[in-house]
């Protein structure tokens, strides 16, 4: 069998290895050789998140116009930038400021001769001991820091001096409050909180009481709990209206117990998240085989207050349609121990096959409705005691239930009865 398959190779004239050591463009046509034809698979194109995993939004704003309003709200800017800029930024305020003051020091010793008389018996400078421009930057730091060295004081005798230290008292004052309540905010941001709340690498598909549900798990690995903790999801894919108007990236709403409160989250071990596909849902009529046909993302919005500082927090993340798995479940992970329960965070993430019909939610509601319709006409019999609900039994079906082997004799009486029904002539 080795030699055959050598033989083959030989024959085709290229091995696996040397195909995927060709160009790209040439692994994606086909090559033709003498005896047998080489067509490689299609390279399905990776698409373009708009959630990453890690919560970051994967959209840029260009060719913004109006920058200007970003100086308006400049707290904000300052916070949102990167660490690298915030430190120069902050560093250069108070240097800036520094130098300003103490130029404007230096600029009233030279106006008042204290430069050249401060050596003079019986002169009386602004600032003592102030005879360069080094020695004045130093009184600026000293008096924006309150730090006071003794060395050199303001006197009397200066009312433009008395003047400038109110003013830079005041706008250090400012400069400190906004510097330091930036650098504050930027520590203490609350999206860090985030990257303890975990969302699962996978979304499910499969079936919970009689109904296809759409799951995934969100879970919390602090102590401290995330206070009013909701969560929302979002469908985001194209869609054509009927008048012809394409919308990219149409935002859906996905219900997630919005109605019946579900989405209010008391997380203190990991939770598995159910969306319901009924009719309002943007799946009701997607089967197993259509919903690998389609390209949509659905992104997941975690909110709440943190417990530590009442800080609102988000945590976001996303599933594309690739990461949603028909007919899986999710692994348990907790477990009940001597006075706790404990949660396994290595099985946080896995999942197991189950037994799914492969049908749309739509079909599979309109066949348990067709399976209830037949005890309906058992009422009309005069020699049952009793109404029977009879369910179809699917070796495919994981809802339907084992039948024993001495319900069926009863079971074959009532539809033999139904059937005796539509013959009489008082039911037509």
């Amino acid at each position: 069998m080795a030699g055959d398959s050598r033989v083959h190779d030989m024959e085709i004239g290229v091995t696996p290895t040397a195909v995927q050591k060709l160009p790209k463009h040439m692994r994606e046509a086909q090559i033709s050789t003498e005896h047998t034809h080489l067509i490689a698979d299609p390279v399905k194109k990776p698409r373009q998140r708009y959630v990453q995993k890690d919560g970051k939004c994967n959209v840029h704003h260009g060719n913004v116009q109006e920058t200007y309003r970003y100086l308006s709200d400049l707290f904000t800017t300052l916070v949102d930038l990167r660490w690298r800029f915030s430190l120069f930024i902050f560093t250069l305020v108070y240097v800036v400021n520094w130098l300003f003051f103490g130029l404007l020091w230096y600029i009233i010793a030279l106006i008042r001769g204290d430069l050249w008389h401060s050596d003079e018996e019986g002169w009386t400078p602004c600032v003592e001991n102030l005879n360069s421009f080094v020695s004045a930057f130093l009184f600026s730091i000293e008096t924006e820091t309150t730090i006071g060295y003794g060395y050199r004081v303001i006197t009397e005798k200066c009312p433009e001096g008395i003047i400038l230290l109110l003013i830079q008292a005041i706008l250090g004052s400012i400069v400190n409050a906004m510097m330091v309540g930036c650098m504050f905010v930027k520590i203490s941001q609350p999206k860090n909180r985030a990257e303890t709340l975990m969302f699962s690498h996978k979304a499910v598909i499969s079936v919970r009481d009689n109904k296809l549900c759409l799951m995934f798990r969100v879970g919390d690995l602090r102590n401290s709990h995330i206070v009013e903790a909701s969560i929302r999801a979002k469908l985001i894919r194209s869609q054509q209206t009927k008048e012809g108007e394409f919308i990219p990236l149409n935002q859906t709403d996905i219900n997630i117990g919005f109605d019946t409160g579900d989405d209010r989250l008391f997380l203190v071990s990991p939770l598995i998240i159910s969306h319901e596909i009924n009719e309002k849902s943007p799946f009701w009529e997607l089967s197993q085989a259509q919903m690998d046909k389609e390209e949509f993302e659905i992104v997941v919005i975690l909110e709440g207050m943190v417990e530590a500082t009442g800080m609102t927090c988000q945590a976001r993340s996303s599933y594309l349609d690739k990461e949603v798995l028909w007919g899986w479940r999710f692994t348990p992970v907790l477990s009940l121990e001597k006075g706790f329960y404990e949660v396994d965070y290595n099985s946080f993430h896995d999942i197991y096959e189950t037994n799914t019909p492969s049908c749309s939610a739509k079909e599979l509601a309109a066949t348990l409705r067709e399976g209830q319709l037949l005890p309906t006409l058992s009422l009309l019999t005069p020699e049952l005691p009793k109404p029977y609900t009879l369910e179809p039994i699917s070796t495919h079906n994981p809802l339907s239930k084992e039948v024993d082997k001495g319900e069926e004799g009863e079971k074959g009486e009532i539809n033999g009865s139904a059937a005796a029904l539509k013959d009489q002539p008082g039911l037509d």
